[in-house]
């Protein structure tokens, strides 16, 4: 029985991972309004940029520079910037588990992450982080999906304050 108790952990935390993900590409095409709104554009066309830009962090960073326009009030560009600082804080989290192997003991059991990069040093390398696939991560995970939706919330506040397009 014990080994069957594994996988049902597993999958549950697979469901997790999913949830992580659709959270993560929901609140990452909210910055769509935020383009639309900081630029002056429409929606379609914030969209065509956004869809454009093929990294999280260039949608960020040109959400980010927008903000800082001149013509950008100081509440607006500080509410924006903290939101970004927010998605930016979750990225690590979601690249963590979009970008790692899944690995088990040799009876199929203890689920680990390892990362796939290579971590630089002085006069090393640092590869093959492993991660424990156990209640505590669980618990990040649950709190990043928790943090994700509540970006998620904020910037529809912020569209509905600003008058940007939705």
């Amino acid at each position: 029985m014990a080994k069957r108790a594994a996988p049902v952990e597993f999958e549950a935390f697979l469901l997790l991972i999913g949830k992580l993900n659709y959270t993560w590409s929901n609140t990452e095409s909210l910055l769509i309004h935020l383009i639309a709104g900081l630029s002056g554009m429409d929606k379609e066309t914030a969209t065509v940029v956004f869809l454009t830009l093929n990294t999280t962090r260039a949608r960020i960073d040109l959400v980010e520079r927008l903000s800082k326009l001149e013509r950008t009030s100081a509440g607006e560009r500080d509410m924006i910037l903290a939101l970004t600082k927010r998605i930016q804080k979750q990225s690590a989290l979601r690249n963590h588990y979009s970008h790692c192997i899944y690995a088990f003991d040799g009876e199929g059991a203890n689920p680990r992450s390892i990362l796939m990069r290579i971590a630089d040093r002085k006069s090393s390398l640092v590869m093959g982080q492993a991660q424990d696939l156990d209640a505590a991560a669980a618990e990040d995970l649950s709190a990043g999906i928790a943090e994700l939706a509540a970006i998620n919330h904020d910037i529809w506040e912020a569209v509905r304050e600003y008058g940007y397009p939705s």
